[in-house]
């Protein structure tokens, strides 16, 4: 399996970095192929401009769009691992989304119908947030994010979502709950594995 690892954190030293470098190993100790694409590190423009916009209508995208619109193409699985901050996306990775997602390459009407055009792909969500999943819950908000993220875009482009994980109180994570976290996401992904071979 082809696997895109699309990562949103600019502190080497984070949780999420941790959590990148666990994909990576398990994904390597598996032998399959990798490409990371890591948005700070690559300085990606998320700024949705009004060039975009008008290219997007006909057809075309910018350079950097189309490689990574590429990376996208070649991909059997996308590994999305970012923060949830202020109750959604970092402005790197909602960038990303804005201007790689682009009509015509992720998704199109027919005839009035919405279509995904990104299924067969399959995707893993890994997010970290400061409050609890018991305050998410009690507020609504793990619906919310489910809405937003899970439904209002990666089903949305036709992307068959494998997992989605929510690190909760990472601003405060014990040494227990990284390596819980840790082992979740290896056995995850060494399950998932095994099922798509077995499949």
């Amino acid at each position: 399996m082809k696997n895109l690892i699309v990562y949103a954190h600019p502190n080497s030293g984070s949780l999420n970095h941790f959590f990148k470098q666990t994909v990576l190993e398990s994904l390597q100790e598996s032998g399959e192929a990798i490409a990371l694409r890591d948005l700070n590190e690559i300085n990606f423009n998320p700024v949705l401009s009004l060039e975009d916009m008008n290219g997007q209508r006909m057809g075309k995208v910018a350079d950097d769009v189309k490689t990574e619109q590429d990376f996208i193409t070649w991909a059997d699985r996308l590994v999305f691992i970012y923060p949830i901050w202020w109750t959604g996306m970092p402005a790197i990775m909602k960038g990303y989304i804005d201007r790689v997602f682009s009509y015509g390459f992720a998704y199109r009407y027919e005839k009035g119908v919405q279509k995904g055009l990104l299924s067969g792909k399959k995707t893993i969500i890994i997010n970290s947030h400061g409050k609890s999943n018991a305050e998410y819950q009690a507020m609504g908000m793990d619906k919310a994010l489910a809405l937003t993220s899970d439904s209002g875009i990666f089903t949305y482009c036709g992307l068959e979502i494998e997992q989605h994980f929510y690190f909760d109180k990472a601003d405060r994570a014990s040494k227990e709950s990284i390596s819980d976290w840790e082992n979740q996401i290896k056995t995850t992904l060494r399950f998932i594995d095994k099922e798509s071979v077995l499949g």
